[in-house]
C-alpha cells in the first residue's frame, strides 16, 4: 500500500473527507431531537401506568390501555429512527475513511465509499419517515374537542300549571 505524503494531497484527502461530516452533524442533532421525545414517551406512559394502578374507574382505565398502546407504538418508531440514525452516522464515518484511504494510498474504495454513503442517506430519509409517522401519532391521540366551548342546554320548556278555580 503506497501511502501519498505530499501535502496538497493530504490538503485534498481531508477537504474530501470533511464534506460527509456536515451530514454527521445533523445526524447527531437529529438523535438528541428523538431521544428527547422519547424520553417524554417514558414519562408519560409512566404516569398513565401510575394512574391506572390507583384507580377503579372503567372509563379511565379503558383510556389508559388505549393511550398506553399508543405510546407503545410511538416508542417503538422513536427506537427505530433512533437506530436508523445510528447505522447512518456508522455508514457516513465509514465513508469518511475510505475517501481518506482511497486518496491517500492506493487503496480503490470508491465504489465502497459511495454505496456506504447512499446506505447511510437511505437510512436517514427512513428515519426521517419514521420520525414523521411518529409526530403524527402523537398528535392523533389528542382530543381537540375539549378546547371547544361547552354548548349550553336548552332552557327546559315552562310547564303549564293546570288552572285552578276560584271560588
Amino acid at each position: 500500500m503506497n501511502l501519498a505524503l505530499d501535502s496538497s494531497t493530504i490538503t485534498h484527502s481531508i477537504q474530501l473527507a470533511v464534506a460527509p461530516v456536515f451530514l454527521l452533524t445533523a445526524v447527531a442533532g437529529m438523535i438528541g431531537a428523538v431521544a428527547g421525545r422519547l424520553a417524554r414517551i417514558i414519562d408519560r406512559a409512566r404516569v398513565v401506568e401510575d394512574r391506572a394502578r390507583h384507580t377503579e374507574e372503567a372509563d379511565f382505565l379503558q383510556r389508559a390501555v388505549l393511550e398506553l398502546g399508543y405510546l407503545r407504538t410511538r416508542g417503538r418508531m422513536a427506537n427505530g429512527c433512533i437506530g436508523l440514525l445510528t447505522l447512518c452516522g456508522f455508514l457516513i464515518g465509514v465513508t469518511i475513511i475510505l475517501l481518506f484511504l482511497g486518496e491517500t494510498t492506493d487503496f480503490r474504495g470508491h465504489t465502497w465509499a459511495l454505496g456506504s454513503f447512499l446506505s447511510g442517506v437511505l437510512s436517514f430519509l427512513l428515519a426521517l419517515v419514521l420520525f414523521f409517522v411518529e409526530t403524527v401519532m402523537a398528535t392523533r391521540i389528542l382530543n381537540f374537542h375539549m378546547l371547544r366551548a361547552p354548548v349550553p342546554a336548552p332552557a327546559p320548556a315552562p310547564t303549564p300549571t293546570p288552572a285552578t278555580p276560584q271560588p
